[in-house]
C-alpha cells in the first residue's frame, strides 16, 4: 500500500485542466491508497467555506466520494487556504491537521509542513503570515460580504505576484537554518513541505546526521505527487 502526499494544486475555476486531473487522480490512484494528505495551497485563494466556486465544489465532491470509499484524506492550511474551516471538513470528509505535524510513515517518523514558515528570509511575508494567521484578523474578514472578501482576496493575489517577482530567488525559499532547527525540534531525520514550488529530494546534514528534505511540486504545468511506501518515497512527475 502506498500513502499520497500532493500540495499546492491552486485550484480554481481559472485553470480547468488542474481541476480534471486533480479528480483524476482522486477518482483512480488514491482509491488504492491508505492516505491522501494535501499539504497547502489545495485552492488557489480561500475567502471561507462558504464562498467555493464551481471548480472548487468539484474538488471538494471528489473528496467526499474518496474519504465516503474508505479512504482518509488530510488537509493542511496553505499561504492560500487558511481559512478552511469546520464546514469545508464536513463537505468534504477531510480532517484539517496542524502545521508542523509529525507523520509515522511505515515505522519512519516525518516532519510535515506546507513550508512557509521555513522561508524566513521574507520578513515581509512572515509578518503578513503571523497577521491573517490571527484569530480576531480571520474573525473580522469573514464578517465581510463574500464579494468583499473576493475582492479584497484579489487584490492580495496581486499585490503577492508583485512581491514575488521582486525577490531574489534564494529569498524566496527556504531558509537552511530554519530547516535545521525544525529538524532539530522535532528530532526526526526527515521533512516534507511543499510551498516553495521546487519539487526535489535534497540529502543534508544536520548536528552530523544524515537528513532529507522532500520538497513537493506545484501543478501548473502538471500534476506532482509523492508516492510513499514500505520502499521508502518516490517522488513522481504526472504528464497532463
Amino acid at each position: 500500500m502506498t500513502t499520497l502526499f500532493i500540495s499546492d494544486l491552486h485550484i480554481d475555476e481559472s485553470c480547468p485542466a488542474i481541476t480534471r486531473q486533480f479528480l483524476d487522480l482522486v477518482e483512480g490512484e488514491a482509491r488504492q491508497s491508505e492516505a491522501l494528505y494535501i499539504l497547502g495551497d489545495f485552492f488557489e485563494s480561500w475567502v471561507g467555506d462558504d464562498a467555493a466556486d464551481p471548480h472548487q465544489s468539484a474538488a471538494i465532491s471528489a473528496l467526499k466520494a474518496l474519504t465516503d470509499s474508505g479512504v482518509p484524506c488530510f488537509v493542511m492550511h496553505g499561504n492560500r487556504d487558511f481559512l478552511l474551516g469546520s464546514q469545508f471538513c464536513r463537505m468534504s470528509g477531510a480532517r484539517l491537521l496542524p502545521d508542523p505535524l509529525m507523520v509515522t510513515l511505515y515505522g519512519e517518523p516525518v516532519l510535515v509542513m506546507h513550508g512557509d514558515a521555513l522561508c524566513t528570509d521574507d520578513r515581509a511575508y512572515q509578518r503578513l503570515r503571523a497577521t491573517v494567521r490571527d484569530a480576531n484578523w480571520q474573525r473580522q474578514f469573514l464578517a465581510l460580504s463574500v464579494k468583499a472578501r473576493r475582492s479584497l482576496a484579489g487584490a492580495a493575489r496581486v499585490g503577492s505576484q508583485v512581491h514575488t517577482a521582486e525577490l531574489e530567488y534564494a529569498i524566496a525559499d527556504v531558509n537552511p537554518s530554519s530547516v535545521a532547527a525544525a529538524l532539530r525540534s522535532a528530532g526526526t531525520a526527515t521533512l516534507l513541505h511543499g510551498h516553495t514550488h521546487r519539487p526535489a529530494i535534497h540529502p543534508l546534514t544536520v548536528d552530523g546526521r544524515a537528513c532529507t528534505r522532500i520538497v513537493l511540486g506545484d501543478w501548473h504545468a502538471g500534476g506532482s505527487v509523492l508516492r510513499w511506501s514500505r520502499d521508502g518515497p518516490e517522488l513522481v512527475s504526472l504528464p497532463r
